[in-house]
């Protein structure tokens, strides 16, 4: 029995029995990391319990991950990732545990909205300084909640015109100003067109594109396609990666299509009640599965 069989045997069993341990069917599916360095897999900070705490690297390192999707801060703490010593103890972390910066990404922009806040704007400004301190390659700029841009033309403008004065510094820094958001695969294009910059691509999260009812395979083959996707959420609400509503068999296919390389990171994927450890080893050595 191959491992992929072996997988599906697992997850059939899962749906078979609700009474299974996490502990049991970690045990089943007991992956090692893959030799071939395509695909790195890493969880966004804030999933594992740790958002923007250099706890983080060592949760991680418990999970067997290769990175983290680092938090930059919060309006709380002022965006503390800004901080050079801050700065110089997330990367001695990253040495001392093996387990990399593997994105940064600007979660409070959900609520402290980039479209309407000064704030916002300078904190993009200055996350191109943090992700190239950390040497994080995207910044995940968050569009939801607060932030969001669904049918927001005036707020969708006041984005395009302040990326296209933050990407000069991206582009020269290497940086790429991801966004995050509840647009179609179109909508996501107007902005990236509108802005004309090769420092701003989609970060396309599969679960979100779900829920909005997209064609996420589509979508993927697209925008993949004109290589402007620049990483990956694996994501479920509420359910273990495979238990929930995104066809991750068929997701891979289409991420073999567009040749990508690169980041996935693991967020949400936590069923109600289950504990975060069990889960994410469990989500981690499926999707190492998913992608060997």
């Amino acid at each position: 029995m191959n491992r992929r069989t072996a997988l599906r045997q697992t997850m059939g069993f899962i749906g078979l029995s609700s009474s299974v341990s996490l502990s049991a069917l970690n045990s089943k599916i007991n992956l090692e990391k893959p030799n071939n360095q395509r695909f790195q897999i890493g969880a966004c900070d804030w999933s594992i319990g740790q958002s923007s705490k250099i706890e983080a690297f060592d949760v991680a390192k418990t999970i067997g991950l290769d990175g983290i999707q680092v938090n930059m801060g919060s309006e709380k703490n002022d965006m503390h990732l800004r901080q050079k010593p801050l700065q110089k103890a997330w990367r001695e972390a990253a040495k001392r545990t093996g387990v990399k910066v593997g994105g940064l990404a600007l979660g409070e922009m959900n609520n402290i909205p980039y479209k309407s806040d000064p704030r916002a704007e300078q904190w993009v400004q200055d996350s191109v300084d943090v992700a190239r301190a950390l040497g994080a390659k995207n910044v995940l700029m968050a569009f939801f909640n607060k932030g969001d841009l669904k049918n927001d033309p005036k707020g969708t403008q006041v984005v395009i015109e302040r990326l296209k004065a933050v990407a000069p510094k991206a582009e020269k820094a290497g940086v790429v100003l991801a966004i995050e958001s509840w647009l179609s695969a179109e909508e996501h294009m107007a902005i990236i067109d509108a802005v004309a910059s090769p420092a701003v691509k989609v970060y396309y999260d599969v679960c979100n594109s779900t829920v909005m009812g997209y064609d996420i395979l589509k979508e993927i083959r697209w925008l993949g396609k004109q290589k402007q996707i620049c990483e990956f959420h694996f994501k479920e609400n509420s359910f273990l990666l495979g238990q929930g509503k995104v066809n991750y068999p068929e997701v891979r296919k289409a991420i073999d299509d567009i040749q990508y390389a690169g980041w996935v990171h693991i967020e949400g994927a936590v069923p109600e009640g289950k504990n975060m450890l069990e889960s994410y080893t469990y989500n981690n050595k499926f999707v190492r599965e998913i992608l060997a």
